[in-house]
């Protein structure tokens, strides 16, 4: 989880008056991967680690699109860039990407943006 530590992201979610239930959820998904990774026989994590990389990649743009497309709403109701970092656990240069549909690594290209309902 890029520089914040899950307890840094808690509290700023609380300051913003956020449930925690959102954090629970994501640290069942840190839970189990943790358990992929101590599977002990090195073949079996192998397999485990491939099935968990390939549904990643599968899910990864979908993520980030739900993501992206909760960013775009709550600018649309003009809340600050910083309290939207604050609430999602980023920086305000990440929120700002996200907003400007950069998917990733810079070497990504733009997202277009979602089709006006």
């Amino acid at each position: 989880m890029s520089w914040h530590t899950l307890g840094q992201v808690a509290r700023r979610r609380r300051d913003a008056g956020v449930s925690d239930d959102v954090g629970e959820e994501a640290q069942k998904v840190f839970d189990a991967l943790s358990e992929v990774e101590a599977i002990e026989d090195p073949v079996a994590r192998a397999v485990a680690i491939s099935k968990v990389l390939a549904d990643h990649d599968e899910r990864a743009p979908r993520l980030r699109d739900l993501r992206r497309e909760a960013v775009l709403q709550m600018r649309a109701d003009k809340m600050p860039y910083r309290k939207i970092a604050a609430l999602l656990g980023v920086s305000l240069g990440t929120v700002q990407n996200i907003e400007r549909g950069h998917a990733g690594a810079w070497g990504t290209k733009s997202r277009a943006k979602p089709a006006a309902e």
